[in-house]
């Protein structure tokens, strides 16, 4: 991992899965390149690894909304991610679900995971006013109750989304420091759209946006 970065000239990628999570994010700087990315952890995974290889990048943020598993977070609330994992990656056995981690189909301790986790231990700000979240990646949104249970059961997660874990995974290997950062849209489970708060999110999301590279590049 890099020790030291010069922040004021370090180039930044900045990624969202589709064009509307950023759309109202003024992009008035001149190091950050904005790309998206497409909806799911297999295109996010190809797609930063891809601009990785070649772009020169000191740092990378992930931008979006997300489902929240408690109204412990508000609608609209904006949070950072310090840890995330492949959520669904597992098996499921007369309906009881075991992550590979937990299973030893993969060592929960061999690098990039920690105890299962994908953790981001350089890129969140020290001084952030904003939440740190456990997050999980998912292939689908969640609306079934016993699947949102096992989520809960096996990680017990504060968000979920469909593509932070890749940021995270490719990331860490390549040594390159990041940041998720996530506003809160719906709670998981309610598929009632009516509920949601996704103008809000959308508007919250460009503002601490702002701030963090604002706080990256001081």
């Amino acid at each position: 991992m890099k020790a030291k970065y010069d922040f004021c000239s370090m180039q930044i990628l900045l990624i969202s899965a589709t064009a509307n999570e950023i759309e109202l994010f003024i992009n008035s700087y001149v190091n950050v390149d904005i790309h998206v990315t497409g909806v799911g952890a297999p295109a996010a995974m190809y797609q930063v690894q891809h601009r990785l290889y070649k772009e020169d990048y000191d740092f990378v943020i992930q931008a979006g909304i997300a489902g929240a598993f408690s109204s412990e977070l508000q609608l609209g609330e904006t949070v950072l991610v310090k840890q995330d994992t492949f959520g669904d990656l597992g098996t499921e056995e007369k309906h009881a679900f075991t992550p590979c981690t937990k299973s030893g189909l993969i060592n929960a301790h061999a690098f990039p995971y920690a105890d299962g986790w994908l953790m981001n231990m350089a890129g969140i700000p020290k001084h952030t006013a904003l939440k740190t979240v456990k997050a999980v990646t998912v292939n689908k949104v969640t609306d079934d109750v016993m699947q949102k249970q096992q989520l809960i059961t096996a990680y017990n997660p504060q968000i979920e989304t469909m593509e932070g874990a890749a940021l995270h995974y490719v990331c860490l290997n390549e040594e390159i420091p990041f940041v998720q950062i996530r506003s809160i849209s719906n709670y998981v489970g309610e598929r009632d759209k009516s509920k949601w708060k996704i103008k809000e999110a959308f508007e919250n999301l460009a503002t601490e946006l702002d701030l963090l590279i604002n706080q990256l590049t001081d």
